[in-house]
């Protein structure tokens, strides 16, 4: 989930960008699907390896037995 808030705040921050640049720099700026569809899977696979590679690593630690 918090991929998902990520990826639509960076997508959300990116055309606003974009649309900054077009203003004041006077250059036509495109975005395309595509661009907004490769950063949703970048966030996504960002999110997806900090969060389960850690886990698996804790998962295969040996327990040990206090007491």
């Amino acid at each position: 989930m918090i991929c998902v808030m990520g990826g639509l705040a960076g997508v959300l921050l990116g055309v606003m960008g974009a649309w900054l640049v077009s203003q004041f720099a006077e250059i036509t700026v495109v975005v395309t699907l595509n661009s907004i569809g490769i950063s949703f899977l970048f966030a996504a696979a960002t999110g997806i390896f900090f969060g389960f590679y850690p886990a698996r690593k804790a998962a295969y630690l040996k327990r040990r037995i206090q007491g």
